[in-house]
């Protein structure tokens, strides 16, 4: 063997300082998931401190820009028609993996009680640090209508299986989403009003096309603030939390941080609907460095502005 292609092997054999940076992103997410598994996962009935601090929070340049992370707590009041009835949340409860593809998980929780009509429903995501694409979606209904689906999702097989009993399906999407990571994956978009958004995402082909209208401006008040928002409405074809034969509307906080304010759905074994009113925010910590600096700035503007300097 001659010398050049000795040189020429070992130079090709070092990893890259992107390959270097990813696989200790790697570790640190591992470290944090493990770390997130044994504490306990509360939901607070208002927003307070979950561990995370932004030197826990691993950054990574190739990361998709996002505008939350892990340690977003958003606590809602959960109303049924007109009566409050409970509470809820939507967190970035942290890392995890999924058959070594490294996640964020996101939940969204609701629970109360009505005369004789009870909600207890999570809806659990597992998506792409890098893609934000769906690789698990756990849904537990539990209160007065009891339920359980748990979905896996593999876009190389072009197929998704349902871990809870024999069903599997098509998957036509290389990148699918579930209910509850396409709230996040609107949290990304510009959202104009006046836009009309087309997708083939979601992850059972007769729930696509999913189309989303972003269809005014609105201001609400809430127990967190009161806040400009952009109200969106998406429309999938099959059932789910957003299905064809219900309404929903959602409302964006129309700044960088895109927070979910309020939320209805008019769903079919619910009278009158549920809606989410945010009562408190814990902000969380973006893992793409130029959005956690965007982050970062916007909170500090916001602190001066609230105290006048």
């Amino acid at each position: 063997m001659s010398a050049t292609s000795t040189v020429s092997r070992a130079v090709a054999a070092r990893p890259t300082q992107r390959a270097l940076a990813r696989l200790a992103l790697v570790a640190s997410l591992a470290a944090s998931a493990a770390a997130a598994s044994l504490a306990p996962l509360a939901t607070p009935l208002a927003a307070q401190s979950s561990g995370w601090t932004a030197a826990a929070v691993p950054t990574d340049s190739s990361a998709a820009k996002t505008p939350w992370g892990p340690g977003e707590h958003l606590v809602y009041g959960v109303k049924l028609g007109v009566f409050n009835v409970g509470r809820g949340h939507l967190t970035v409860e942290g890392f995890d993996f999924v058959r070594g593809k490294p996640t964020y998980r996101a939940v969204m929780g609701m629970e109360g009680r009505f005369t004789f009509y009870k909600i207890d429903d999570t809806y659990s995501t597992w998506f792409d640090l890098y893609t934000l694409q769906s690789w698990r979606f756990v849904r537990l209904y539990g209160g007065s209508y009891e339920s359980q689906r748990h979905y896996e999702f593999y876009p190389e097989r072009d197929m998704w299986d349902r871990e809870d009993n024999d069903e599997f399906g098509p998957m036509s999407t290389d990148s699918p989403l579930d209910d509850i990571a396409f709230i996040y994956f609107l949290r990304t978009l510009p959202l104009e009003v006046g836009d009309r958004y087309t997708f083939d995402r979601y992850f059972k082909d007769d729930g696509n096309p999913v189309e989303v209208e972003v269809i005014r401006k609105d201001r609400r008040k809430t127990d967190a603030g009161e806040f400009n928002t952009i109200v969106v409405r998406p429309t999938f074809q099959s059932d789910g939390l957003f299905s064809q034969d219900g309404e929903a509307e959602l409302h964006f906080s129309d700044d960088e941080r895109r927070l979910l304010v309020y939320m209805w759905v008019n769903m079919p074994r619910v009278p009158g609907g549920i809606s989410l009113h945010l009562n408190a925010i814990q902000e969380g910590f973006p893992v793409n460095p130029e959005s956690r600096a965007a982050v970062l700035a916007a909170q500090e503007k916001r602190q001066k502005d609230s105290t006048g300097r």
